[in-house]
Order: structure tokens, then C-alpha cells, then sequence
């Protein structure tokens, strides 16, 4: 899997850090983590993550973990635990006997609080969350000292163990870390490192009434879990000293060190995890695995490959500098993986009647349709044809324009694996709508080659109208129409075409009676899958992606 789960070893400056600190002793094996916070579901963005914590394991020989930051109850809960668990599985990572919660490590991270303070490191502030805030200073101008700064180390410690017990209301009183008022990094300005919070708690129920900040949490659970290579996303690179200053001055069992790395940002796509929870509460999408959603439940729903989304991620790379990826360059990545797996089929999405007039009444016959052009060890499947199909409407124009070279009126077109046929008359209802066409067929071309050599422009898909099984299928476009939506006005932005529900599409036997959730081509639409929608006799099929390619037309046929 090494070549799928990020660059090759070397490739990437973090990697090369793991390499240099390989070869000269500072480290003499591999362990990183991934640390989801569990409050949401997963989405392109933890992908990228995955992939370069367990991909970098994997390739040094090392372990990674995975942990769950489960420090703010308010937020959390077991089906995100549970998502995230098979979600990280399901890209295809293993992190064996290694699952770990910060909330394991709560009466560890209390006792080392409590060395803060006896060491005169930390003091508990009855300021308000609003009082901190403003006294914190600005960019420009440094803080103010708590009137709380100075309190004895005895009454720090009776008050925060009475906060332990539960006797403040949510807001009363925080632990925080006593370093720098006045430094230019405001997040050593006495960063809050406990607060009081009456909230159950997934796993530790009503135990504990104070929770550990994320920055007082992180770096003593890498610790604890002898992590040698803390890596993180940008945004993190301003608390890297604040995650240092709580290791130097705690007696933690080893040493990490954090690295940051760009994170990801795509075109037409939001990877806040508010805007994403926001989006599925106010049901602008069906849930958190809407096959819009940039989630990888969703990405997974919508037919979206795992080794496609590893493939993404190697390709993009990891850099040091924020940048944004073309939403194409992953459609480009799930196109192309699946181009080299995905079995084809039959279906006509908009259909239109075809009666082939010459073709004697009550007669079917059987012609073969290859299952993999690319693959003949996926080999054939029998379909039927006869008097009746169904054409895709589209294929068919009564006063075409010049470069239409489909079915038209007096025009011949070949069938996919079956005969060319002319159409001869245009059947319409009252309302002048076309309904059916009358055509020829001539049975000299069966298998698509006239014998005189005669050549057409077109060539059709089609579906027996005696065999075909109607279908739902569903298709989904962008759910943003801005390139940069904004998080702050996400909900203006949704593109009011993001999904197209198409009833009465008929699709061929054996897309009916396979029950497989693995994308398949429908040949000359896109690729589909089909979702857990679907009914007995009634399939349901999600689009994955469009064969259009225009990634490589963008970026000149080079990903």
C-alpha cells in the first residue's frame, strides 16, 4: 500500500525530517497519531491527515495511533466514535491494539495540573470568559495580569480541587497557566488550561466536572503515548511553543515534537466542521453521509473509491505553505481509478421509446456485451434485444444542428453491441412532445459492421424495453456554486443544482439483479453506484462522477 498512502519516504519535508531523525539517533523508531476530535464526521481533510500520519508508520516501520480528543462532552458522542473508527478503516488503515481517548488520560493530566501549581506555574482565575478575553491584550498590545495572578499555591489547589468536585456553575473559575502577559505569542499569555463543565460525558459519564483545553491535552497524551513525530496542520504552528512550555515543565515519560504541514483546501468545497454540522442540522443535506457532503461517509456513499481518495492525497503532496486544489483533480483521481475497476453496464437515464418496425414481432435474441474493455479476465454478459428499446432521449434531435450526429429523422446510427437502424417516423402526444421513434434496422450489421462498408457518425446505448428494470437514480453536482465559498454566508452559496433525482430510468438485467456496492460505468454517462436506497425490483443509483474530464483539460493532460 506504501505507494497509496501519501508520497514515497523522502519526498515531503515532513518525511525527510522522519528520515533525518532516523539517521542520526535522535529517534530509534516511528510513532505518530491521528487525534479527531469526536464532534463530527470525517471529511477530505482528516483524509489528507490519515494518510500522512499512517502512511509515514508504515513506510519508517513504525506505529501510528489512532486517539480521540474527547475533551469537550458538550460536543461529543458515540456515533461519531463509531464513524470515525470505520471511516479511518474503510481508507484503509489499521491502528491495531493503538486506539487511545485523552479522556484515558484525565487523572494523569489532573495530577500534572496540580504540579503546575505547586510549582507556581498555574493559578485558578475567577475572571469571566469575556474579562480573559480582553485582558489578554491585542496583536499589538500586550495583556493584563489576573487580579487572581498572585493567589497562595495552597488556595490554587483547593480551589481547583473543588472545581473537580463540582461545586462552581459552567463559567466560574478556569485553571491558566501562569508564563507571559506581555509575550508577542498570545497563546502564552496565560492560556486557560482547565474549565468547569457540567456535561455527560461519553465514556466518563458525571466523573468529572473540569476538562482539559485541547493545548493542555495534546502534547502530555503524545507523551504519555511516546509519540516521536507530533504532526499538525498550520493554524497549530502558533501554540507549538505553548505545547512545549507544558512538556518542559511537566515530568512527562518522553519528549515529541510537533511539525506542521499545510492543510487542505479544494475548490467549491467547506471543510469547517461547523459549516458541515450546520449544514446536516438545518437539512440542507440528508445527513452527514449526503453523497454532496465533502465527508468520507459521503464520499464512500456517492461510490467514491478508497485507493481514488489515497491517490488524491499522494498527489497533491504535502507543503509548509496553505494552497488551494481544483475540486477536477479529484474528480480527475476518482475518474481514473475507477476507469481501471468499474465493471460497465447499460441505462438509459432519460428514456425514449424505440420501435424497430422490420424487426419480426415477438422475436428476441441475445448479442454479448463485453464486461471490461480494458480487462477481458472480467469478461462477458449476455443482453437481449428485440422489436422495442429505449433510447437515451439526448440521442435523439428532429431538426439537429450541424454537428449532431445522433438519431435524426432519415438517419442511421449503430447500437452498441447490436445493429444500425434509420429512424423513419416521429411519434408525438398532444402536446407535441416526442414519445416514440419508427425505425429500420438492418440485419446485416448485427455486432455493429455493415457489410458494404457504409460507415456512421454515431454510435447509441439502449436497454430492452421488454427486460429493462426501471431505477432511481440521483445526480449529484457540486453543493457549492462559488469556487471560494464563504463559511460565514455558506448557506446563500449552496447551488440550488446540486441534486437531480431522475425517476423512471431503465437500466439493463444486470444492474438490477447485482446487489454489489462497487461503482460501475454506465457506458457513455459516468460512473454510478448503487445506494442503500434502493428496493426489491427498484434500485436507486448514485452518480459518482461524470466521464467528462476536465481536470486533465485544465491542467493539459497532466495531473
Amino acid at each position: 500500500m506504501t505507494d497509496e498512502t501519501g508520497s514515497e519516504a523522502g519526498r515531503d519535508f515532513i518525511r525527510d525530517i522522519v528520515a533525518d531523525d532516523l539517521a542520526s539517533g535522535t529517534t530509534t523508531g516511528v510513532v505518530t497519531r491521528f487525534p479527531p476530535e469526536p464532534n463530527g464526521y470525517l471529511h477530505l481533510g482528516h483524509a489528507k491527515s490519515i494518510c500522512l500520519n499512517f502512511g509515514i508508520a508504515e513506510e519508517f516501520g513504525g506505529r501510528c495511533h489512532l486517539r480521540f480528543d474527547d475533551t469537550n462532552p458538550t460536543k461529543e458522542e458515540q456515533e461519531y466514535i463509531d464513524a470515525i473508527q470505520r471511516d479511518v478503516r474503510w481508507l484503509g488503515f489499521d491502528w491495531g491494539t493503538h486506539l487511545h481517548f485523552a479522556s484515558d488520560y484525565f487523572e494523569q493530566l489532573y495530577a500534572w495540573a496540580q504540579d503546575l501549581i505547586r510549582a507556581g506555574k498555574a493559578y485558578v482565575d475567577d475572571q469571566s470568559q469575556e474579562e480573559i478575553r480582553v485582558s489578554r491584550g491585542t496583536l499589538t498590545e500586550p495583556g493584563r495580569n489576573s487580579p487572581y495572578r498572585d493567589r497562595s499555591v495552597a488556595e490554587n489547589l483547593d480551589l481547583f480541587a473543588r472545581m473537580r468536585a463540582g461545586e462552581f456553575p459552567n463559567g466560574a473559575r478556569v485553571l491558566r497557566a501562569k508564563i507571559d502577559m506581555s509575550s508577542g505569542n498570545i497563546n502564552l499569555r496565560d492560556p486557560v488550561l482547565y474549565r468547569i463543565l457540567h456535561a455527560h460525558h461519553p465514556r466518563t459519564g458525571t466523573a468529572w466536572s473540569i476538562y482539559p483545553s485541547y493545548d493542555f491535552a495534546h502534547g502530555q497524551s503524545d507523551a504519555i503515548e511516546h509519540i516521536t513525530h507530533s504532526i499538525c496542520t498550520l493554524e497549530f504552528e502558533d501554540h507549538r511553543p505553548l505545547y512545549d512550555w507544558c512538556l518542559d515543565n511537566l515530568p512527562v515519560p518522553s519528549r515529541p515534537r510537533q511539525y506542521e504541514f499545510a492543510r487542505l483546501n479544494v475548490t467549491h468545497t467547506l471543510l469547517s466542521k461547523r459549516v458541515l454540522t450546520e449544514l446536516v442540522r438545518s437539512g440542507h443535506v440528508s445527513g452527514w453521509d449526503d453523497p454532496r457532503m465533502p465527508t468520507l461517509a459521503g464520499l464512500q456513499r456517492r461510490g467514491v473509491p478508497a485507493a481514488a481518495l489515497r491517490e488524491f492525497v499522494k498527489r497533491i503532496g504535502v507543503a509548509k505553505a496553505n494552497s488551494t486544489v481544483d475540486i477536477g483533480m479529484f474528480d480527475f483521481a476518482v475518474r481514473e481509478t475507477l476507469n481501471k475497476s468499474a465493471l460497465r453496464r447499460m441505462a438509459v437515464l432519460r428514456p425514449l421509446k424505440v420501435v424497430i418496425e422490420n424487426y419480426p414481432e415477438g422475436q428476441t435474441e441475445e448479442v454479448e456485451a463485453v464486461n471490461h474493455p480494458d480487462d477481458a479476465a472480467q469478461g462477458s454478459r449476455r443482453i437481449t434485444f428485440g422489436r422495442e428499446l429505449y433510447i437515451e432521449r439526448d440521442d435523439f434531435m428532429e431538426d439537429p444542428p450541424k454537428k449532431f450526429f445522433r438519431l435524426a429523422p432519415g438517419r442511421e446510427v449503430r447500437l452498441r453491441y447490436g445493429y444500425f437502424i434509420t429512424c423513419r417516423e416521429v411519434i408525438k402526444d398532444a402536446n407535441g412532445e416526442v414519445v416514440e421513434l419508427r425505425c429500420t434496422y438492418d440485419p446485416q450489421t448485427r455486432g455493429g459492421n455493415a457489410p458494404d462498408g457504409r460507415k456512421v457518425k454515431a454510435t447509441i446505448h439502449w436497454v430492452s424495453a421488454a427486460e429493462a428494470v426501471p431505477a432511481e437514480v440521483r445526480l449529484y453536482n457540486l453543493l457549492f456554486s462559488d469556487p471560494a465559498p464563504e463559511a460565514a454566508n455558506f448557506a446563500a452559496q449552496i447551488n440550488p443544482e446540486s441534486l437531480e433525482v431522475l425517476q423512471g430510468c431503465m437500466v439493463e438485467r444486470a444492474l438490477a439483479a447485482d446487489n454489489a456496492h462497487d461503482a460501475v460505468q454506465f457506458e457513455r454517462q459516468g460512473y454510478f453506484v448503487r445506494d442503500r436506497d434502493s428496493t426489491p425490483g427498484k434500485p436507486v443509483f448514485n452518480r459518482t462522477v461524470g466521464l467528462k474530464d476536465t481536470w486533465a483539460k485544465v491542467a493539459g493532460g497532466a495531473a
